[in-house]
């Protein structure tokens, strides 16, 4: 994972300033090397001109002040030089410790900076590796995209052909709920009207029962009064009345749609009849 951004703003800000820093820096040693030396050079004149000075000062030759070779006594001017001499190697073996220094924390900088560079190379394939598998992830993740639109586009598709086809059903369904209500209407109709026909022929039952008890007790009431016929001819005398009183017919019909015979009987055939509501 990588750094926060803060984090790496503050380092970014931080190596900008380090930089800015140590930009003279070279410079600025440089000036120090150089003031060391003029200080140098300065101690050595004027030592020198000590030297000078007290060798005038004593102008016998055979003052110790001269230089004599192969004398264990040393010339105040070479000892000047010496002095001057031994501080420049001072000096030298100072800067010579300090490039050493320098050497050393350089080198130890390179190893320090080659560690962070094998890091970062590190980091670096880890981050191209993730980026690689990213790239691979989204061109799946584009060719899932792409599917997807297709299966939706023939959703789509079949969902417009089955919105067609329950338009289609729901029309017929509309047509075939009014055919039922026409024809609910019309049953209602043929039913009243069987209805009004049975309670119509119930009527002229009715209305034969009566007159045939009419007749029975007209009859009776003459045959009480006269002398009662044989059975053959009574017989015929209630066949043809009747027949008179209902003509094509010779049974009569309840309310129920039973035929009864003269005598009271039911008839065979209408006894078998299929009493539906359409007749």
């Amino acid at each position: 994972m990588g750094e926060p951004a803060w984090q790496e703003t503050l380092r970014i800000r931080l190596v900008e300033r380090n930089t800015q820093e140590s930009s003279y820096a070279s410079i600025i040693e440089q000036y120090r090397r150089l003031a060391q030396q003029t200080k140098l050079l300065k101690e050595r004149n004027a030592s020198l001109l000590r030297a000078m000075g007290s060798a005038r000062a004593n102008p016998n030759p055979s003052s110790s002040t001269v230089y004599v070779p192969g004398s264990g006594e040393d010339n105040p001017i070479r000892a000047a030089y010496i002095t001057s001499l031994e501080s420049q190697i001072s000096s030298l073996r100072d800067e010579l410790a300090t490039v050493y220094k320098t050497q050393g924390q350089n080198a130890q900088r390179l190893l320090a900076m080659n560690e962070t560079l094998r890091e970062k190379e590190e980091l670096s394939r880890v981050d191209s590796e993730d980026l690689r598998k990213a790239r691979d992830e989204i061109a799946a993740l584009r060719k899932k995209v792409e599917q997807h639109n297709e299966l939706m586009a023939e959703k789509d598709r079949t969902a417009q052909v089955l919105h067609d086809e329950i338009n289609t059903l729901q029309l017929e369904l509309t047509q075939i709920e009014e055919r039922n209500s026409i024809l609910t209407k019309d049953n209602a109709k043929l039913l009243q009207r069987w209805l009004d026909a049975k309670q119509a022929e119930a009527n002229k039952m009715n209305e034969a029962n009566a007159f045939y008890e009419d007749m029975q007790s007209k009859r009776q009431a003459a045959s009480l009064n006269s002398q009662p016929p044989t059975p053959s001819e009574d017989r015929s005398t209630d066949v043809h009345s009747l027949s008179e009183s209902e003509p094509g017919n010779g049974e009569e019909r309840t309310e129920a749609g039973t035929a009864t015979a003269k005598d009271g009987t039911q008839s065979p055939e209408e006894t078998n009849m299929n009493q539906t509501p359409n007749g």
